[in-house]
């Protein structure tokens, strides 16, 4: 199988891309997504730096499909549901805090992970 290259834009910075034959739908529909959960991020506004970015919004993009366990009936899905919504508030909120803590760190050189 031969594969092209495909420019796209990623919170408004070009890349250069491989891309199967008959795989550009798929590529273009999760650069789609990159770019959106990136800025979402950077959005926020406590973040700048494009590194911390595309980490936080992979973890946002892998927290998102991380399939949820199995319940035996409605009810305990809707409980889940709810303990799962408040656990990824509470997960960003000490991401959160755990990235201004590195940023802290390494301020003292200006070095990024």
């Amino acid at each position: 199988m031969s594969t092209q290259q495909l420019e796209v834009q990623i919170m408004g910075q070009s890349y250069l891309l491989g891309c199967p034959d008959g795989g550009q739908a798929q590529l273009l529909a999760a650069v789609d997504k990159v770019d959106q959960a990136m800025c979402k991020v950077r959005d926020a506004g406590k973040i700048k730096a494009r590194d911390r970015i595309a980490v936080l919004a992979a973890l946002n993009l892998a927290f998102e499909n991380t399939p949820e366990p199995a319940t035996a009936d409605t009810s305990s899905a809707l409980a889940t549901h709810s303990a799962s919504s408040a656990h990824a508030v509470d997960e960003q909120k000490r991401l959160e805090q755990l990235l201004e803590k590195l940023d802290q760190a390494l301020h003292q050189d200006g070095q990024l992970i």
